[in-house]
């Protein structure tokens, strides 16, 4: 299991949300670029990247931004955030990402999942992006009455594999990780997924570890690395410890 640093950017800026509110963000660097390269020195082994002045559009704003990251970073980055387009996935693929994020256009629009699919196979990933265990849309400011368990379900029928599980109530409080869902998408996923939402100590992280989930391969971490808590490298010291 590995630990993916978080670099969210809003304005051209480096931010994180509270809650997934885009009235509650926080600045940290001017430069995004900046705030990956000082992951990836304190020894982040991954970057999950997002563009939420995308993810409010419905396209992508920052793919200069995420083309530097990708290039300069020297570790696999995962990237999503407005990706509602074929054309929006084949750019971020060229940019030079490992992975590229669809968030609610994969359960919207089931052509472009099939032609994402054919296009970049196992590089896509599905995000899941739940509030209340139900799942959130339009950069989590709409609510889907679909259950995590029956988007898991529908999703996996058509061939996705890999997945971001993101606990929106837990983004940015630091409380603690949300690991009754963790288990409950553990038990249904047939492929590996990476979980997002609550990080706020070494403990949360041994916890996740320590669930014992073989399809969990990762965990994001933001705002506990902005603030201070830990390191990456500690954090991943402790995912291998759990």
């Amino acid at each position: 299991m590995i630990l993916l640093a978080a670099v969210d950017i809003l304005g051209g800026r480096a931010v994180r949300l509270t809650q997934g509110s885009f009235d509650a963000s926080t600045v940290y660097d001017a430069d995004p670029l900046a705030a990956a390269l000082r992951w990836v020195r304190a020894g982040a082994r991954a970057l999950h990247v997002v563009d939420l002045d995308g993810a409010r559009t419905g396209h992508p704003v920052n793919l200069e931004h995420v083309r530097r990251i990708a290039g300069e970073a020297g570790v696999p980055v995962q990237a999503g955030g407005g990706v509602r387009t074929l054309q929006a996935v084949e750019e971020l693929a060229q940019a030079g990402v490992q992975r590229v994020v669809l968030g609610t256009a994969a359960f919207r629009d089931p052509n472009l999942l099939e032609q994402a699919l054919a296009r970049i196979g196992d590089r896509l990933v599905v995000s899941l992006d739940a509030r209340a265990g139900r799942l959130a849309a339009a950069g989590w400011r709409e609510s889907l009455e679909l259950p995590v368990s029956a988007a898991l379900e529908r999703l996996q029928a058509r061939g996705v594999r890999r997945f971001v599980y993101s606990s929106i109530e837990r983004d940015g409080m630091l409380a603690g990780p949300d690991l009754e869902g963790v288990r409950a998408v553990g038990e249904a996923v047939r492929g590996s997924f990476v979980y997002s939402g609550g990080i706020g100590s070494l403990e949360d992280l041994r916890a996740l570890a320590g669930l014992r989930q073989a399809g969990l391969d990762g965990v994001i971490v933001g705002k506990a690395l902005y603030e201070g808590r830990f390191t990456p490298a500690e954090g991943q010291l402790a995912l291998e410890a759990g």
